[in-house]
């Protein structure tokens, strides 16, 4: 027996491709809008029998209907919504919908939603698809958009996203320009200074895990420029004492500089990672015994 679902969608198709008739412009119109009723109908049928993949399926065909009578408004909600479907199993498809969502907001010059699509994109890539270096683009994607919007906050949200991604995927130049970039938006509010210490921290950390100590040390020295406080943080002095450990290739100093760091101030995972993997570039000193 089939379910609702089946019955609503099979009348749906039926409508959709039935003859115009004699008054062709007119009645296609209304035959494109009564298909797409009974597509978004099978699609919440599905939804409330937990068949994800066929709702989302349905939600594109309204979609598609939507367009036929250039209701792109209508078409970016119904694929929008597919997305949502599609999220529970299909992530790749979840993607396909809200790329055709992000275009057809972007016709329509609403920029922020598309934005918002980017920013869903990214956390779909980075949590149900394990797609770290998609989830960076859609992160920085949505970044530029914001920030072309003014959303400053929005924007630095995603930027900071970008970063530690692109820092855990080894692209320390690409992590540092962001970083760097969020530290010279928060300068300018009392509201966000607090935390250019954190993103100074990160940006030089990243410089490290270059292997460049003289760019390193270059970077901490800009950062002191931009914002003078920063050298009494705690962040700047650790930053200064694993340059120089890590410059003398002392991996004892640079784990006792960590663990007294850490013992305050407790490492996340981000940072240990990349500690870690700074750590592993240090240069042993040959054995004297």
């Amino acid at each position: 027996m089939s379910s609702q679902g089946d019955q609503l969608r099979q009348k749906a198709d039926k409508k959709a491709s039935s003859s115009s008739g004699f008054s062709f412009f007119s009645s296609s119109t209304a035959k494109f809008e009564e298909a797409h009723d009974l597509y978004q109908s099978a699609g919440n049928a599905y939804k409330m029998d937990n068949m994800h993949k066929e709702a989302g399926d349905c939600f594109c065909k309204a979609a598609e209907m939507a367009l036929k009578n250039d209701e792109k408004d209508d078409a970016a909600n119904d694929f929008w919504t597919a997305s949502k479907s599609y999220k529970k199993s299909h992530p790749e498809l979840a993607v396909a919908a809200l790329q055709r969502t992000i275009q057809l907001y972007k016709e329509k010059g609403r920029f922020r939603q598309a934005a918002d699509r980017h920013k869903e994109i990214a956390a779909i890539l980075q949590q149900e698809g394990g797609d770290m270096a998609g989830a960076l683009e859609a992160y920085e994607a949505a970044g530029n958009i914001y920030s072309n919007e003014d959303a400053t906050a929005s924007a630095n949200a995603c930027y900071k996203e970008a970063a530690e991604i692109a820092a855990t995927l080894g692209q320390y130049p690409r992590a540092i320009e962001h970083f760097e970039k969020v530290a010279q938006q928060s300068l300018g509010s009392a509201l966000t200074r607090y935390g250019v210490k954190e993103h100074y921290l990160k940006a030089g950390m990243c410089w490290l895990a270059t292997g460049d100590v003289v760019s390193t040390k270059r970077a901490i020295d800009n950062y002191t420029s931009a914002d003078p406080s920063f050298a009494t943080t705690r962040e700047c002095q650790f930053l200064n004492g694993i340059t120089e450990a890590f410059d003398a290739g002392d991996a004892e100093g640079f784990t006792a500089h960590v663990a007294e760091f850490d013992r305050l101030t407790r490492l996340d995972n981000w940072k240990t990672s990349l500690l870690l993997t700074i750590k592993r570039g240090i240069a042993e000193e040959p054995s004297l015994t």
